[in-house]
């Protein structure tokens, strides 16, 4: 019997789920804290992740990380400079700066894990030719029962 008002562990982050958590830090405005995201992401996904499993992809840590210092050094005269604009506009624009600001660190980081990957596979010997090669097939058909396993639990 279950305790009432007892959660459910959370499901395990998806590729999908970690990229729209990321989408969430990219238009995150006020004060940002590891249980405010936790807040916003169970209203979004609508399953509570801890601040451990947030933490342990690099992607939301770097996210999380750039956004509060974003955050941070916010100066007033951008918002000054736009206050012609509407607010959803204004809105829009600030959001898509940081998704801009994540996406060249994203990419930066890259770079930098391909330079260390091309040294290493330099080191051992290993050429464009070999590393270039495209992966191999996965057989996708449909798997061949064998006689004895069709017989298991079957009565004729």
């Amino acid at each position: 019997m279950k305790k009432k008002g007892a959660t459910r562990r959370g499901k395990n982050l998806t590729d999908d789920a970690i990229e729209q958590i990321v989408r969430i830090l990219d238009g995150w405005e006020g004060k940002l804290t590891w249980e405010a995201l936790i807040q916003a992401t169970v209203i979004r996904l609508h399953c509570r992740y801890t601040r451990q499993a947030l933490h342990k992809h690099e992607r939301i840590r770097a996210a999380f990380t750039q956004r509060k210092e974003a955050l941070g050094g916010k100066s007033q005269e951008a918002g000054q400079r736009r206050s012609g604009m509407p607010p959803d506009v204004m809105a829009r624009i600030s959001r898509l700066e940081a998704e801009n600001q994540r996406l060249e660190a994203e990419n930066q980081r890259l770079l930098e894990q391909f330079v260390v990957w091309a040294y290493n596979a330099h080191t051992r010997g290993l050429d464009k030719k070999f590393l270039s090669q495209p992966l191999p097939h996965v057989n996708r058909d449909q798997t061949i029962e064998l006689k004895s396993a069709k017989r298991v639990g079957r009565k004729n």
